[in-house]
């Protein structure tokens, strides 16, 4: 998900509203799974935010050590997951190149929306950016290990249309060996005025094409999975 950068707790509050929209059809858990089925695994989350991705995933894994370099990220996502079981998931600020876990450690490491920020935040020398950072990762990995991307592949679309930012980086995992699949994951909105307010502090401005429905407001959104063993 292309858009603005942290900005405090403020920010983490609103985000956080946001993103409990989207994907209303609930295609996301079912997507992850399909690729690996986290039983028994332990789990590095990179980018974990306010725990979106945190709260679907820590039932299935043995153990989650879900990661961000925002503070007010984090306490977001400590009062987001209260009702799941404290015994196996872990919250650590952390950025994607500097992880604080042993080398053979986990058995997948997985990142929403946010893996994408290494390359645009990169510029000329992007590619190396985001080489190293996956060479870090494998480090971490026991042998067999898997990687999973999950980045958006265009809001407001109803067919795959990759932000014009992220789209060298999308085709540099595609020509890196990662297999990749794409789902709907659209947001639904209680009303109109509150589809505008949260799309709108996010992506400013922008304007989406928004559905009302029965079920609410909806905005579409094409999310792809990337995945690899490293």
């Amino acid at each position: 998900m292309a858009g603005r950068h942290y900005q405090g707790q403020s920010f983490a509050q609103t985000y956080h509203a946001l993103v409990t929209r989207e994907d209303y059809q609930h295609n996301l858990l079912g997507a992850i799974l399909s690729i690996s089925p986290l039983k028994g695994l332990e789990v590095l989350e990179l980018g974990a935010g306010t725990g979106r991705v945190t709260h679907l995933i820590a039932p299935f894994a043995k153990t989650l050590y879900a990661t961000d370099r925002s503070y007010s990220m984090l306490k977001m996502a400590k009062a987001f997951l209260k009702d799941l079981d404290p015994s196996n998931w872990h919250l650590a600020i952390a950025d994607h190149q500097a992880l604080p876990l042993k080398n053979e450690s986990v058995d997948l490491v997985i990142s929403g929306w946010s893996f994408y920020r290494v390359a645009t935040g990169s510029k000329e020398n992007w590619q190396t950016s985001v080489h190293n950072a996956l060479s870090h990762i494998a480090q971490l990995m026991r042998p067999g290990g898997i990687i999973i991307l999950i980045e958006s592949l265009g809001t407001g679309y109803e067919q795959p249309h990759p932000p014009d930012d992220v789209a060298d980086y999308l085709a540099y995992l595609d020509n890196n060996g990662f297999e990749r699949s794409w789902i709907r994951t659209d947001y639904c909105f209680k009303n109109l005025d509150e589809a505008r307010e949260l799309t709108g502090f996010f992506w400013e401005d922008s304007t989406f094409p928004f559905w009302e429905t029965e079920a609410g407001v909806i905005l579409p959104e094409c999310t792809g999975l990337w995945w690899k063993t490293l």
